[in-house]
């Protein structure tokens, strides 16, 4: 069963190195490309980095050129996004989802009675400024030592991860290293760009209400800038879900912190599809 792992920012494939080998172990084809303008993925030469530009990059890799017709997708952070718009814009392709700590659509009526549906308002700068100056930023940023070395705070400072979680020797630096490249930095900043401007966005992105679409939710809980509800409104999104399942001891980059728990819960998830071949 192929299953597409998709990070978020400041992440590219290499989030999910602890967890590639024992899900192919429990018999996924497991498939974990770089985004466009991430890691050893090339900047687009429409220049658009929005959720939709991702969505059909994936679906033109997985589906016309691997040729898999039915996927499981996995995702956080602006993976998360990227994979509700494929299971909304290819409902027949995406079997299921396995979604983490992901902005979520805003559902009014679904939403009204629960609390800590906002991110905390203390961890926007980064989002403002990247969103509404990115040149700015970027131009700032002018030496790769500087820009590894703002990346690294979201691993550690900003407690986006729970206390610790990227304290071995060099981990922070295997995961900043790929945005040492003033180009790769700067293209990063497009989904962000595309929050705030329709001029970023290639089309309209499909997130919203689904009914349709199988998903595990889990949720690292030390996470200091996604919905402290996040798994409250993600049951709420999704009509059909397995969870919410809190995990502890864990923030934001859930493949790394909460390896286990990921791998264990998605091939239980699976367990069907992996048994069926």
């Amino acid at each position: 069963m192929p299953l597409v792992c998709v990070h978020g920012w400041p992440e590219t494939m290499r989030i999910f190195w602890k967890v590639i080998q024992p899900l192919a172990d429990a018999g996924f084809e497991v498939i974990v490309p770089d985004l466009r303008g991430f890691g050893q993925s090339a900047v687009s030469a429409d220049g658009f980095n929005d959720v939709a530009s991702h969505a059909r990059d994936l679906y033109a890799l997985v589906h016309d050129h691997l040729g898999h017709e039915s996927v499981v997708l996995l995702g956080g952070d602006l993976g998360g996004p990227v994979i509700q718009d494929l299971a909304l814009r290819y409902p027949e392709w995406v079997d299921r989802m396995v979604l983490f700590n992901s902005p979520l659509p805003f559902l009014k009526q679904e939403m009204s009675g629960i609390e800590g549906t906002r991110a905390p308002r203390e961890a926007a700068d980064y989002f403002i400024r990247q969103g509404t100056d990115p040149d700015g930023l970027a131009a700032e940023l002018s030496t790769a030592e500087q820009r590894q070395r703002y990346i690294a705070t979201f691993y550690t400072s900003r407690f986006w991860a729970h206390p610790g979680a990227f304290a071995g020797a060099g981990e922070v630096d295997f995961h900043t290293e790929p945005f040492a490249n003033a180009e790769s930095l700067r293209a990063s900043f497009g989904g962000y760009e595309s929050a705030f401007s329709a001029n970023a966005r290639s089309e309209a992105s499909m997130i919203g209400r689904n009914d349709r679409t199988r998903t595990l939710i889990m949720h690292g809980t030390s996470d200091h800038v996604i919905y402290p509800a996040f798994d409250r409104m993600a049951a709420a999104v999704f009509a059909d879900h397995v969870g919410p399942f809190l995990l502890r001891d864990c923030g934001h980059f859930v493949p790394w912190e909460a390896a286990h728990a990921l791998v264990s819960g998605t091939v239980a998830f699976c367990g069907d599809r992996l048994a069926a071949g």
